[in-house]
């Protein structure tokens, strides 16, 4: 009876246990028995509700084959549950589902290899799956940290330990590809997740050999040369599909792991891995998404304010990177924040390089004082160029707003500068300053086509900028020239005028020009002036060189071509004759070499324009004297004073007239229609401004301005010029040969006065002509503007007290017609 009992059993058990038995052979070495499964399969696809009872029991027999070690069994219920999952696509799926990953989960947590892998790839077999309603109660932060783990194997076997990162690479991306999707799962982009995901896929890239191929944007090939899988380039591939389906409020927290990373693993010197990261990371995101990635590394700029030149210069570098990336995409609202944020980083290396300088003329070590100098203008030139690229890539509107925005923290002196203060850095470093963020200026303004001069150069971007080149610094005018040339020239044509020379056929050059729009007109009417005032101070600075004589050549040209109708050719060569006209006086005291190097550049400009206007006569006499010039005073062209060891000669010769260029003969040129050659006559003056007074050069003109102020302001009174006209004040009047030299004297006691006193004393002068002014503006007012008599009174006031005095109506006067 109890034999009877036993065997009847057997068929007492579900079927759905039966199924799930006959799957299984006696032999694991068999495999999967295929009718059996086709039954099995039927059966569930028939009966849905009874796929959870299949699942628990096949994970109940996995789990019991794990721990045996019957590793074949093991292999058979994992292809039966892949089979499973790929022909049950219902809502009665979700419970078979978390029997499955409770499977996977026990393969991975498994010590073999082989199980691990295996676990892996029923995973990516799952997340390809595409289910018709998400799960509400579903996690995946067991399979996030297994699949890391494996990801950082250290298998000794070097291929196992290939084989493991490869598959948790794989497991990662099925992870990926499951939750990004789902908004259900949006907590796979919290902090805690992407700390282990982004590391350990960047962790496997940096084992890549060929880095090249790492930044490029195209998806790279998974498999090696030998037919294996490559977990770098696998990994890349996660990455880019990560980032790729990043949405706008989860970039932060993509990138940040990604930076910690490259500090942990100190990735930033030498910076070939992290510039190609963030390449891919620009090359897979959303374009609308970039200002996170910049805003990221502006912030991690920041936080690392302090470390090592090296670690700043590699940052910056990858910020150069990313700019480049986006500057022609949407950068958004952070355009400026990027520029405020390097020239803060600007001023910050500037006074680190300083105080280095300092500590090694204090008596440190000269190698590491030099080495720490020289990394820090590393920093200093990554800086300048990424702030170049930037500004130079951005559109026309934005890229006006980011030159006036430098312009605005260039230090200049005598103004107020809130974001670079200059006074604890010095001369020096102010001087390093502004060299660094014009060489930017430069950058950004090249290629920089404004539709007039008057948007381009406006007055707050244009006197900062003049102001500049009227330091006593060679170098600082230069650039100065250079970015008026970027701007100036709209149609490329300073390739063709470079170098100063004597051009034999103008027309050769090709030159590109346009008809003068009217806007153009305004602007050189109401800045014309200023731009030939600072041409011609620029001349006769003594430390001029070769180069600046070219650049000044180079702006005379570029101003003829863009911007001269007939009236600024007339005030260009009233230019031209008082820089010849400085040269021959030398009332300045100049080297001989700046003297024969302005003749030099007169007679290299004034060539030019004559072959620009096609007036023949006026070319004919230019040819005459330059061909003189050859011949009897060679070093007053520019092919010979700018020749090295060009003999100079002691004294230029007034007298021969024939060797320069006369007012009288080119107002005869130029005395048909079209030009005012009348004007030709009026010598040409400076403007006085007061743009001097904001460098450190002291001003002649300032000087003088005062001076004639000062004396208008001491002129004897009407009494003492009331004085009866007779014969010897005539004669006294007519004999001057005394005069110049009371007129010299008083001169100079004033600028004496204005260059030696205390600036209390000249403050207290000037505040008491100021008081004596609006005195007499007080007493012309009170008489001219009077209220008209009223009935009611009118207000006086009298030992500070109001009184109101009212009068008749009988003695008001009214005008007739009111009278009746």
């Amino acid at each position: 009876m109890p034999a009877g009992v036993c065997g009847c059993c057997g068929p007492l058990r579900p079927r759905y246990k039966r199924l799930v038995d006959n799957i299984f052979p006696e032999d694991p070495k068999d495999g999967l028995s295929k009718s059996d499964m086709e039954k099995l399969t039927f059966y569930a696809v028939s009966a849905p509700e009874k796929l959870d009872r299949i699942g628990a029991y096949l994970a109940e027999r996995l789990s019991r084959d794990v721990v045996r070690h019957r590793y074949g069994y093991v292999v058979i219920a994992m292809e039966a549950l892949d089979q499973l999952l790929m022909a049950c696509h219902s809502q009665s799926i979700k419970p078979f589902v978390e029997s499955f990953l409770h499977m996977v989960a026990k393969l991975l947590e498994s010590r073999e290899p082989d199980l691990q892998v295996l676990g892996t790839n029923s995973f990516v077999k799952f997340a390809n799956i595409e289910e018709d309603t998400p799960s509400y109660h579903r996690r995946y932060d067991f399979f996030v940290s297994q699949f890391s783990a494996m990801c950082h194997s250290t298998h000794e076997d070097p291929e196992i330990r290939t084989r493991i990162r490869v598959a948790g690479i794989k497991g990662l991306q099925g992870v990926v590809r499951k939750t990004v999707n789902d908004e259900l799962q949006a907590i796979i982009w919290e902090p805690q997740h992407m700390d282990k995901l982004i590391p350990s896929m960047l962790f496997n890239m940096q084992d890549s050999e060929d880095m090249d191929r790492v930044g490029h944007p195209s998806t790279p090939s998974v498999a090696g040369q030998d037919g294996e899988e490559n977990p770098a380039a696998l990994a890349e591939s996660c990455f880019r599909e990560l980032l790729g389906r990043a949405a706008y409020g989860n970039m932060n927290n993509a990138v940040r792991p990604v930076l910690v990373h490259l500090d942990n693993h100190h990735l930033w010197d030498p910076n070939e891995f992290a510039v190609s990261c963030f390449r891919i990371i620009m090359y897979s995101i959303q374009a609308q998404h970039s200002h996170h990635v910049i805003q990221q590394v502006l912030n991690h700029l920041d936080t690392n304010n302090k470390n090592t030149p090296r670690v700043r210069a590699g940052i910056v570098q990858v910020l150069l990177e990313t700019v480049a990336i986006a500057a022609k995409g949407s950068v958004g609202p952070t355009v400026l924040e990027v520029f405020n944020t390097l020239l803060k980083h600007l001023r910050m290396s500037v006074d680190f390089e300083l105080g280095e300088t300092s500590r090694r003329n204090s008596g440190t070590s000269v190698s590491s004082g030099r080495g720490k100098e020289s990394e820090e203008r590393i920093v200093q030139n990554a800086i300048i160029q990424t702030i170049g690229f930037f500004g130079g890539n951005l559109p026309d509107y934005q890229r006006a707003e980011v030159m006036m925005f430098i312009m605005g923290k260039v230090p200049v002196y005598g103004t107020p500068c809130h974001t670079l203060d200059t006074v604890k850095i010095g001369h020096q470093g102010t001087k390093r300053i502004q060299t660094m963020l014009l060489s930017s200026l430069i950058m950004v303004t090249s290629g920089f086509k404004a539709k007039s001069m008057a948007a381009a150069l406006p007055p707050p971007f244009l006197d900062p900028l003049f102001s500049i080149s009227l330091m006593e610094d060679s170098e600082l005018r230069q650039l100065v020239l250079e970015i008026l040339h970027n701007i100036i020239d709209r149609h490329d044509n300073r390739a063709k005028l470079r170098g100063i020379r004597i051009i034999p056929n103008v027309a050769a050059l090709k030159i590109k020009r346009e008809k003068i729009s009217k806007q153009d007109v305004a602007f050189m009417k109401k800045h014309g002036q200023q731009l030939y005032r600072h041409i011609y101070l620029g001349c006769k600075e003594e430390d001029n060189v070769h180069k600046n004589f070219e650049l000044l050549f180079t702006t005379l040209a570029v101003l003829t071509i863009e911007l001269a109708n007939e009236e600024v050719v007339i005030d260009l060569i009233r230019l031209s004759i008082a820089l010849q006209d400085m040269a021959l006086t030398n009332e300045e005291n100049m080297p001989m070499f700046i003297r024969c190097g302005i003749m030099a550049l007169v007679a290299a400009y004034l060539n030019f324009l004559s072959q620009m206007i096609a007036n023949p006569p006026f070319c004919q006499h230019v040819s005459k004297v330059i061909e003189l010039r050859n011949m009897d005073a060679p070093y007053l062209l520019p092919e010979h004073i700018f020749r090295d060891k060009c003999p100079l000669p002691e004294s230029l010769d007034k007298e021969d007239k024939l060797l320069y260029f006369q007012t009288s003969d080119m107002a005869e040129c130029l005395a048909g229609p079209g030009y005012n050659a009348e004007r030709l006559s009026i010598p040409y003056v400076p403007q006085v401004t007061d743009e001097d007074r904001l460098t450190r050069r002291k001003s002649f003109v300032d000087t003088i301005s005062i001076q004639v102020d000062i004396m208008s302001n001491s002129l004897p009174d009407k009494s003492q010029l009331a004085e009866e006209i007779t014969f010897e004040t005539l004669k006294k009047a007519i004999d001057t040969t005394g005069l110049e030299e009371q007129e010299r004297e008083k001169r100079r006691q004033v600028m004496e006065k204005f260059q030696k006193a205390p600036f209390e004393e000249i403050a207290a002068h000037c505040e008491s002509k100021a008081n004596m002014l609006h005195d007499r503006l007080a007493q012309i007012f009170e008489l001219t503007i009077r209220p008209p008599p009223s009935p009611s009174g009118v207000v006086s006031i009298s030992a500070g007290h109001t009184q109101y005095q009212s009068v008749p109506v009988y003695e008001m006067k009214f005008p007739d017609l009111c009278v009746y």
